[in-house]
């Protein structure tokens, strides 16, 4: 019987079931994000090993989030006729098998197409994660739900940063690149042995795209929400990881790399915003992330290194905050307006990498034509986007779930 209910209204808190559910898509969130932006912490090494500028180096994050993008755009829409899990599983395991061949690369630009070939590989995941939570969770846990994948990614941004500078003042660039890419193989065993299988997944043919995904007004403000605020984010990170190895701080990309730590929040803002909205709704949770980033902007402008500490801890939690209710509001939002939801869901992730490759590569030109002013301007003027299309979405006839 309880297997039944299961099935009909989607496994709840509690749940066998959930639990493994939960564990092995946190795993999966975690890997994505060690993997995709596991160069970021290395930028001011691969300068000097490959004889790039800052804003070069920056395409070893941004061709991989390019690859992604641009791969979610066929990965979301196949897996209405293929399926969810199986996809997922396979882009777990070929993404870690691409992140330990570049650490092998023996030129800069055989690193740059491996690390779009990663993004390629990686897009199986974040394409149908959220899809395959709305079929798979009851609806009034989808919010929670969506949360705490989202805090996975936030927990593997961390992480992939943080073993990375570490794994890097020990035998440098290429020790750290292998060094994730262990994490990676870890993960994708969990999500292999932990991930159930689709229950409530329905084939339908597949179809690249339908013009309806481009035609709600909801949906168009979420997606320019995901370009702005992952761009806006990835700028900061990329400008800071210049900042702190320069004068006055001159941090090893270890020291440096303790920074990230600060994503920690980024996981708790992902889940306590996922609660609130399920509470108080989306339509108000959002805005209020966005202030919270703009505040972290702000607070990034001081010198002092445990303000800029904190500037960036408090960008992140508003960030997490902001995606975390953001994406999940995609599938719900698509359900109800009769929108394959793997389709809505790749095209806000397109949006959301697309933003990460154009404006995060931007930072490099930004620091290097103003240092950390022209960073935290690109920023906060792309946060500024963000608040106003959020604020927009308060006057966009609600639908079931809005």
């Amino acid at each position: 019987m309880h297997q039944s209910v299961a099935h009909q209204t989607g496994y709840l808190p509690g749940d066998p079931e959930y639990r493994k559910l939960s564990v092995a898509l946190f795993a999966a969130g975690l890997a994505t994000f060690a993997l995709l932006y596991s160069t970021q912490p290395l930028l001011p090494e691969l300068v000097t090993a490959f004889h790039v500028s800052p804003s070069q180096s920056a395409f070893s994050v941004s061709f991989a989030t390019f690859g992604l993008g641009l791969a979610l755009l066929v990965a979301g829409p196949a897996s209405e006729a293929l399926g969810r899990t199986n996809l997922m599983r396979w882009s777990v395991a070929a993404t870690s098998v691409f992140a330990l061949l570049s650490a092998f690369a023996p030129t800069w630009h055989t690193l740059l197409a491996l690390r779009g070939l990663q993004g390629i590989a990686m897009a199986g995941l974040p394409a149908v994660a959220m899809a395959y939570l709305r079929e798979e969770v009851h609806q009034d846990s989808h919010a929670r739900a969506s949360g705490l994948y989202i805090a996975g990614t936030a927990v593997g941004g961390m992480a992939g940063r943080l073993i990375a500078g570490g794994l890097s003042d020990v035998g440098g660039w290429r020790f750290a690149t292998g060094g994730i890419a262990v994490v990676g193989v870890l993960c994708a065993a969990v999500v292999w042995l932990l991930l159930p299988a689709s229950r409530n997944f329905h084939p339908a043919p597949a179809r690249l795209f339908s013009s309806k995904v481009l035609r709600d007004p909801a949906l168009l403000a979420l997606y320019g929400i995901a370009a702005t605020a992952v761009g806006a984010f990835v700028a900061v990170y990329n400008g800071a990881v210049f900042r702190l190895s320069g004068s006055p701080y001159l941090l090893s990309a270890g020291a440096a790399g303790l920074v990230f730590c600060v994503y920690l929040l980024g996981s708790a803002g992902s889940a306590t915003a996922g609660a609130l909205a399920d509470r108080y709704g989306r339509r108000t949770v959002v805005p209020v992330g966005c202030l919270i980033t703009l505040a972290g902007v702000a607070i990034t402008l001081a010198g002092p290194l445990p303000l800029i500490v904190l500037g960036l801890a408090v960008m992140t939690a508003g960030f997490f905050a902001v995606h975390g209710v953001a994406s999940g509001w995609v599938p719900a939002r698509a359900h109800a307006s009769g929108v394959g939801t793997g389709q809505a869901s790749s095209m806000y992730l397109f949006s959301f990498y697309l933003g990460s490759s154009v404006f995060g590569g931007l930072a490099g030109t930004a620091w290097s034509r103003a240092q950390w002013t022209g960073v935290a301007a690109e920023a906060g003027a792309l946060f500024i986007v963000t608040l106003i299309l959020a604020l927009l979405l308060k006057n966009v006839p609600s639908r079931v779930q809005n």
